[in-house]
């Protein structure tokens, strides 16, 4: 097989949950512990720092990859939904894994895959622990694909366990209150390995602490230790002059001191979401050493402000352009919604032009009910995917909330109207809804397209 008969293989046989939805989700990890023998069990051939949560989880995944790699470490990095290329899901030190071991691997375990019925996401863990068995990484940072509990990730025995936050996502999957769904979360806490819990909340913190009791698991909420405080106004030069980056100091409460309390960092991603993430990943650096991992002041320094250039990380409001200032950003649900709000609000626009498309098991009348009114124009699309919401049904019900716009067949065509119409110096093109949208729009620049 050629790589690319590898990846039609991959994408039209095997169920794959981010292009059919709900057909393609297992509530049972028993096809990953059987693909596990029968691999030789590569998950226990690498030692592992697990992340799971309902937003940011990809974020710290990366950022702790690129802190581990700078202190020298041999970092893989497991993450999922890929963006642009299949490959970005599974890298050494940033490298994607080669194209002929995808080929490879396929080849070998096709039957077995068959056999097993396995869907796209088990297959997808299999070849990433199997290839970091084979390339002998230090550590590798794995991040759960969806929930915790029956997550194929789920397979590993970590050094520690991260939890990013709590939100309402998944919930024909997960539960439907916080409290179900953090408990699917907390399903990867094991026995005797710390945890570290980034956001307290009132309905979920009683859940972490009865898990981490029952496994005996030392316990740590990052808010509760770390502030971060942003130093930097983003808007203070205007949109010409506008910032990306994120300049912060890091403020500790509490009784225990930290190395990092006053010191100040800059961070290519950027967002008041951010700043939650940033505390999750000090709370995990503070733990990281106690586990025998070892790294300097600088190493950190340098892994959050080269995280985009170590691990390619990509959608996390990225500056695709500036004539006009042309930004993506993968907010997929209400808390990340609410997020990039909050991070618009920084922007000294004049008028907002908006690219909006999503899939179709989101809430999506309650995403625009969301979205800004004032100074802005809508451009309707749809991402290429089949979960995609039509573009007719979604501006229906744009309609429906007197947000009328105009509709467009894919984001290549909403994102030239859309810097057509736009001024150059003094308005912003913002394209979200959906990774898989932010996904097409990278993919219209990398070719050139636009």
């Amino acid at each position: 097989m050629t790589y690319q008969e590898t990846l039609d293989y991959l994408f039209n046989s095997l169920p794959m949950y981010h292009r059919i939805g709900k057909a393609a989700y297992k509530a049972d990890i028993t096809n990953t512990v059987q693909l596990m023998e029968h691999l030789a069990h590569p998950e226990d051939k690498f030692r592992s720092i697990h992340v799971a949560g309902t937003n940011g989880k990809g974020s710290v995944s990366h950022m702790l990859s690129s802190v581990l790699m700078q202190a020298g470490y041999r970092v893989g990095l497991y993450t999922s939904p890929h963006l642009v290329d299949f490959r970005e899901r599974i890298r050494i030190n940033g490298q994607m894994i080669p194209q002929e071991r995808v080929t490879d691997f396929v080849e070998r375990h096709r039957g077995f895959m068959e056999t097993l019925q396995l869907s796209f996401f088990e297959m997808t863990v299999g070849l990433a622990f199997d290839y970091f068995a084979q390339e002998r990484v230090d550590v590798a940072v794995v991040e759960v694909g969806m929930g915790g509990r029956l997550d194929s990730t789920n397979v590993i025995s970590p050094d520690l366990c991260v939890i990013t936050n709590i939100g309402y996502d998944h919930t024909q999957f997960l539960g439907d209150t916080l409290a179900k769904i953090a408990g699917e979360k907390a399903g990867i806490i094991k026995r005797n390995v710390p945890v570290v819990i980034g956001e307290t909340h009132p309905e979920t913190k009683p859940v972490f602490e009865a898990k981490a009791a029952e496994m005996e698991a030392p316990i740590c909420f990052a808010d509760s230790k770390y502030t971060i405080v942003e130093t930097v106004n983003p808007a203070e030069h205007g949109l010409d002059g506008y910032d990306p980056n994120l300049h912060f100091s890091v403020k500790v409460t509490g009784d225990t001191p930290s190395q990092y309390e006053g010191m100040t960092f800059v961070s290519p991603l950027s967002g008041s979401y951010q700043l939650h993430n940033i505390a999750t990943l000090f709370q995990a650096l503070e733990w990281l050493p106690k586990v025998g991992y070892h790294f300097s002041i600088e190493n950190v320094r340098e892994g959050i402000a080269r995280v985009v250039a170590d691990t390619g990380l990509h959608g996390r409001w990225e500056v695709m352009d500036r004539g006009p200032l042309t930004i993506c950003e993968t907010a997929h649900n209400a808390d990340g919604v609410n997020a990039m709000l909050q991070k618009l609000s920084e922007v000294p626009y004049r008028h907002l032009h908006l690219i909006y498309g999503c899939v179709n098991d989101k809430d999506y009348r309650k995403i625009l009910r969301m979205m800004p009114h004032q100074r802005t124009t809508y451009y309707y699309t749809q991402p290429s995917v089949p979960r995609g919401l039509p573009v007719a049904e979604l501006a229906a019900a744009a309609q429906d909330e007197n947000m009328a716009g105009q509709a467009f067949p894919n984001v290549g065509e909403a994102i030239r109207a859309a810097r057509q119409a736009a001024d150059k110096h003094n308005d912003l093109v913002l394209v979200t809804g959906s990774i898989f949208l932010v996904a097409d729009a990278v993919s219209e620049y990398a070719g050139e397209n636009l």
